[in-house]
């Protein structure tokens, strides 16, 4: 249960950070995926996850 409200938490704090980090640039990136599909826009940001991921484990490692 604890698992399913980390995971609900961390999701909704990305969907909130959404509009800002599209400004800098993040789901743009060579590799992130949009389409649109049943009149809905779909976005697969498999780059910027990937980059995020590293710059979140740097810095635990650093810290």
């Amino acid at each position: 249960m604890r698992w399913f409200l980390v995971v609900f938490l961390a999701l909704m704090f990305i969907s909130w950070l959404s509009p800002f980090l599209r400004r800098m640039g993040f789901g743009r990136l060579p590799g992130d995926f949009r389409f649109r599909w049943l009149g809905r826009d779909w976005d697969v940001p498999l780059a910027s996850t990937l980059l995020l991921s590293f710059v979140v484990g740097l810095l635990t490692k650093l810290l």
